[in-house]
């Protein structure tokens, strides 16, 4: 997509819901330096209050910051009447809480999702709504797509295991949904429900599945086995060895939040996005192990946690084709990117990890 296709954003208002977290934040950062302006929508409790403001930049006093919640129909309602466009980003996000609390998945990123697109159904003045969705919802993929007997693929099979001790899987867009875990399956149904609920009306979107995010300034929660990057070079510099779940053969495509906001910001404008699925992620299966070796070298094989998949990485050509774009920074860059800004910046490092640190060593 040429450059001049953001100019349609300029003077426009966005809402961007969940616009405070680590994300949405950095999509509202994007929307300015576009020239629009975002609405961010957030209830500020996924994080303590001084991470929002000291790490992410987010003023609660900011007028265009609205702490509320997205289930609420008049609070939504509002919202969404003053904007031109919806970025529809918030969500209870961790696989492992949304395991843990099932209900509490289901009234975020269900209700609340639906209260949102019942009020972008009702407006005429919204152009189009990106729903953020997740890679997560492919699982493991199709293994019955795999069974390709011929020689050639034997061979290459052999050279992926014997590199990522097991043969990669991509996905496209068209592969069939296989969701593994509670959090997985909202997304999947926000996907439909996003086009049931907007096709019958004929307001445009776009489902956008983020691949596996990852940069600064992410801060790790407790209780999670999500973003792996952020916690292993959180563990590493406080000197603990780092937890290879199931060996580390999992596969993630790791994509940056910084290309990650571009292409959502992006995808709001494509005329070819218009009533699409696209994929965001880079194209490059990379090895938990490999991102634990990018970090430390000193590593612990723990179990596989529930709902974790082997998982894959993207098939690119829709999202370059629609978007005009591919992702501009390399795992190896961005690793490294977060390893710096996180010795730079320690109070990213939560208080209690420090505790367990200091305990383990005392």
């Amino acid at each position: 997509m040429h450059d001049t296709q953001l100019k349609e954003l300029v003077g426009r208002t966005v809402l961007v819901t969940g616009g405070a977290g680590l994300i949405g934040s950095r999509i509202a950062a994007c929307l300015r330096r576009a020239g629009a302006r975002p609405i961010s929508l957030c209830m500020l409790d996924a994080y303590p209050r001084h991470t929002y403001r000291d790490l992410f930049g987010v003023d609660p006093a900011d007028p265009d910051v609205i702490v509320g919640d997205v289930r609420n129909p008049g609070l939504a309602k509002r919202a969404v009447a003053e904007s031109d466009y919806v970025i529809h980003a918030a969500a209870l996000a961790d696989v492992a809480a949304c395991t843990r609390k099932p209900l509490a998945a289901i009234h975020t990123n269900i209700t609340g999702t639906q209260v949102l697109l019942d009020a972008v159904a009702a407006c005429e003045r919204i152009r189009r709504l990106v729903f953020a969705s997740s890679a997560s919802v492919y699982g493991n993929g199709n293994p019955e797509d795999r069974a390709r007997p011929c020689e050639e693929y034997r061979t290459v099979r052999k050279l992926l295991e014997a590199v990522y001790g097991r043969v990669p899987e991509q996905f496209h867009e068209h592969t069939r949904l296989r969701p593994m875990s509670v959090y997985a399956n909202t997304k999947a149904w926000g996907e439909t429900q996003t086009v049931l609920t907007l096709g019958a009306v004929g307001t445009s979107y776009t489902v956008v599945r983020y691949f596996s995010v990852y940069g600064e300034p992410q801060v790790i929660k407790a209780n999670s086995h999500s973003w792996v990057v952020a916690w292993f070079a959180t563990r590493a510099a406080l000197g603990l060895p780092l937890h290879l779940n199931g060996g580390g053969h999992q596969i993630r495509d790791l994509v940056h939040v910084d290309d990650i906001a571009t292409a959502t910001v992006r995808a709001l404008v494509a005329p070819r996005a218009h009533n699409e699925t696209i994929n965001i992620g880079t194209g490059a299966p990379t090895s938990i192990r490999k991102v634990a070796e990018l970090v430390a070298t000193r590593f612990v094989e723990t179990p596989m946690p529930p709902g974790d998949p082997l998982g894959g990485y993207a098939a690119t050509h829709r999202m370059e084709a629609v978007l005009g774009w591919r992702p501009t920074i390399t795992v190896e860059e961005g690793v490294a990117r977060y390893a710096d800004w996180l010795a730079k910046t320690p109070e990213a490092i939560p208080a209690w990890l420090r505790a367990q640190s200091e305990a383990a060593t005392a």
